[in-house]
């Protein structure tokens, strides 16, 4: 197969078109192509009077290598790499142990399938219910105002990549297309096929959760067991070595393989990781609001006249912003055609965060705007410093919004001017339980304040609109990523505590869905030869061909 880059049609080309331009790229006959599938396809919009589609293309041609070597130096023409997934190595028929997954998010979940794929039937803790309580529960804050604190946004089957806009694109750097692997297995469970070849791939929450379920049956069938409302609250530590997680329960779990993937808000875990000596330190994240926007401002300001495209779907974007007292501001997190959700884990205490569906439909934009912060911001010296601020800032909003986990919002107008809001305009917030108009001026330190001010006139020149009076600020955005980071060593293992595995978001290692499964599979790969080099060193034996 030969990869095709930017071919490059009109928005509205007919299929014979897309052929056509590779016949012309490779200076071919047409009997000579014999198929070709659209590996990527994405879309131009920088011209908004003229979008253009961007593919890249795998194609199958007679006589491969003598037209490789007669476009030899051709722009954008090579031969297809491999993308598929290799085992790194298969467990040896007698397992002297299991290893111990912490959390089901997107890390936790590919850790789990990949070593049930090798043979090392995992056994999986979550803290969290299942994927269908869990909803339930999730829906009880945002109907009921009735917070569990373990089964809701943040934790629970599938983590809190189940509750977003399901994105499932990156920029990490992905030289063994393990993003490719990850695709793959969700279209296996039942994933739009689109999500293999779209720019930006996208889930939404409904079809997330049929295929989470789909994946624990696939672990489960392959020897991998699942405890949920199983929280993990000690661990075992001798001189520096793994052996054991103590559930809330009193339950023990003996294991010297432990993957550590509990997202960003586990904060009893944090602590009780740093009361048992295993090293973390603070990290930035970033903090701010939800801002909400009419959908179709959005999509005529990026699409002009071919907004509402089925090609392009819902606009998206991505805004930047250096501020004058030297703050970074941007967009996180964008969701087009969505919802704004209540989003916290801890009693009286608001958490704001984005989600859609699959479908994208709904009648606002909305994302988080928000500033960057370091430790040097933090009240404190400490490594959980960060957490410190985070309850201090979500604290500050529950009063705000009235103690009822009504969110405090100000329209976009009164927030440039410094006056409190008392009224909506066009604009409809769509968090739930609700929105109390109030002034957002003292829900974040001043310098963030100073600079979302000075940010949303500097957006406003990019996206015409942007800063019109009656958009929707809603707060508070406190949980962007990790606010500490567990180091690791290159093996994957915690920095002084052998056997332990930090991974994923939690750790501060991911930021986003297929980022955190991304590394979650590294880190079930360093845990299966970390596990086949013990069975070895024990005389354990293995067969020869595990490598493969």
């Amino acid at each position: 197969m030969l990869r095709l880059t930017n071919v490059i049609l009109p928005l509205d080309h007919p299929e014979a078109d897309l052929r056509a331009a590779i016949l012309d790229r490779l200076q071919i006959a047409d009997a000579d192509l014999n198929g070709y599938t659209v590996f990527r396809r994405g879309y131009d919009a920088r011209r908004r009077s003229a979008i253009t589609l961007v593919y890249t293309l795998d194609v199958d041609v007679a006589r491969e290598d003598g037209v490789l070597a007669r476009l030899q130096g051709v722009p954008n023409v090579v031969r297809s790499p491999d993308t598929s997934y290799k085992f790194v190595a298969q467990a040896p028929a007698a397992l002297p142990s299991r290893p111990v997954i912490i959390g089901f998010g997107p890390c936790g979940l590919f850790a789990a399938l990949i070593l049930a794929q090798m043979g090392f039937r995992p056994i999986i803790l979550e803290r969290g219910k299942v994927v269908r309580e869990r909803t339930k529960d999730t829906w009880g804050l945002w109907r009921k105002r009735e917070l569990k604190p373990e089964s809701n946004v943040q934790f629970g089957e599938g983590g809190a990549g189940t509750f977003s806009d399901g994105k499932l694109h990156s920029q990490i750097k992905d030289p063994k297309h393990y993003g490719r692997k990850v695709l793959t297995e969700f279209v296996k469970a039942y994933a739009p096929e689109e999500i293999l070849f779209v720019s930006k791939p996208h889930i939404g929450t409904f079809r997330l959760v049929k295929m989470i379920e789909a994946m624990r049956a696939t672990i489960e069938s392959l020897g991998g067991e699942f405890r949920f409302e199983a929280r993990v609250t000690d661990l075992e530590i001798d001189n520096g070595r793994m052996r054991a997680v103590i559930l809330e329960n009193g339950e023990r779990l003996a294991s010297d393989h432990v993957v550590l993937a509990v997202g960003h808000s586990a904060r009893d875990t944090f602590q009780m990781l740093y009361d048992r000596g295993v090293y973390i330190e603070a990290k930035p994240f970033s903090v701010g609001f939800r801002a909400e926007h009419p959908q179709s401002l959005i999509d005529r300001a990026r699409f002009g006249k071919f907004a509402g495209h089925p090609l392009l779907g819902a606009a998206d974007y991505k805004l930047v912003h250096h501020a004058k007292n030297g703050r970074s501001v941007y967009s996180f997190c964008m969701c087009p055609g969505g919802t704004v959700v209540a989003a916290t884990s801890e009693p009286e205490r608001v958490v704001t965060n984005g989600m859609s569906q699959y479908s994208r439909n709904e009648r606002n934009a909305n994302s988080g705007i928000v500033v960057g912060i370091t430790p040097d911001d933090y009240p404190s010296d400490h490594p959980l410093a960060g957490i410190d601020l985070q309850r201090e800032l979500e604290s500050r909003a529950y009063v705000l919004g009235g103690r009822n986990y009504d969110a405090p919002g100000q329209l976009v107008g009164d927030f440039i001017a410094g006056r409190a809001s008392t009224e909506l305009g066009s604009v409809i917030p769509s968090y739930k339980p609700g929105v109390h108009l109030t002034d957002l001026g003292p829900s974040l330190p001043d310098y963030a304040i100073e600079a979302i001010r000075e940010a949303l006139l500097a957006f406003d020149r990019q996206i015409k609109g942007y800063a019109m009076r009656d958009a929707v600020l809603t707060g508070v955005e406190t949980r962007t990523s990790s606010p500490v980071r567990i180091k690791r060593k290159d093996n994957f293992q915690s920095l002084n505590t052998e056997g332990l595995f930090p991974a994923g978001e939690g750790a501060g290692y991911a930021g986003g869905i297929l980022s955190a499964a991304v590394d979650g599979i590294k880190v079930a790969e360093a845990v299966a030869l970390s596990m086949v080099g013990s069975a070895d060193a024990k005389g354990g034996g293995m067969a020869g061909d595990m490598l493969y």
